[in-house]
């Protein structure tokens, strides 16, 4: 399976154009959050609108600077994963929107325990099932990164992911996970046995990934991810 993971449009709308090749190769689309230019969240209803026009099937989250309420948008278009959990081809996906407090001033700041209680949709599903395999077949998309080493650094040195995220992550080994948010934060690498993908900013750079996900026996493994860029 090959998944289109884009991540901070930011009303940027023209660069979907340029991208009707990729949304043709990819069996689903992971969108990390924020449709909206920041400081201006009236934008992201024109923004989701195009994108949900792509592909049948997304998967999204909002991004801080989409405004909270936005969520019934994405639900009324039937792709929002935050806060829920979606089945996909024998992959489960859940989402987490926002960003961690920083300046206050974006549309959509929140805590850290905040952020990882959106995931309690999966803890749920799980103690309900007894089936603890979920977590072997789960992609979870989060604007906010994880604390890393590259995909939540805003300067190479310098990082503004969630601490309770990454250990979150070590704890419970999902599959993967898509986030965006820090643009400087393009990159892919491992948190445990996770692979954790910001494909950096679609809008504002023409950056994107893919993941290519295949089944294992009774599990899922990640046989290739990939950082791309609109040419």
């Amino acid at each position: 399976m090959k998944l289109l993971v884009i991540s901070d449009l930011h009303a940027h709308n023209d660069v979907l154009d340029k991208m009707d090749a990729q949304f043709k190769e990819a069996d689903g689309v992971l969108f990390a959050g924020d449709f909206a230019e920041c400081f201006k969240p009236e934008t992201g209803e024109e923004a989701l609108k195009l994108l949900c026009k792509k592909h049948d099937a997304i998967f999204a989250v909002l991004g801080n600077c989409d405004n909270e309420d936005f969520l019934e948008d994405l639900e009324a278009q039937d792709v929002c994963v935050e806060k829920s959990l979606a089945f996909f081809d024998g992959l489960a996906v859940a989402g987490s929107g926002g960003g961690t407090v920083f300046t206050g001033k974006t549309e959509f700041e929140r805590s850290e325990d905040d952020i990882l209680s959106d995931f309690d949709i999966v803890k749920n599903s799980i103690e309900q099932s007894g089936d603890n395999s979920l977590w072997q077949s789960l992609i979870l998309i989060s604007h906010n990164p994880p604390l890393a080493q590259k995909v939540d650094s805003f300067d190479g040195v310098n990082h503004a992911g969630s601490t309770k995220f990454a250990d979150f992550i070590k704890e419970n080994k999902p599959l993967a996970v898509v986030c965006g948010h820090i643009h400087e934060g393009r990159g892919i690498e491992s948190i445990g046995e996770t692979v954790v993908i910001n494909p950096g900013s679609l809008g504002e750079n023409g950056f994107y990934a893919w993941l290519e996900v295949e089944k294992a026996g009774e599990n899922w493994k990640v046989v290739n991810a990939e950082l791309c860029e609109i040419k």
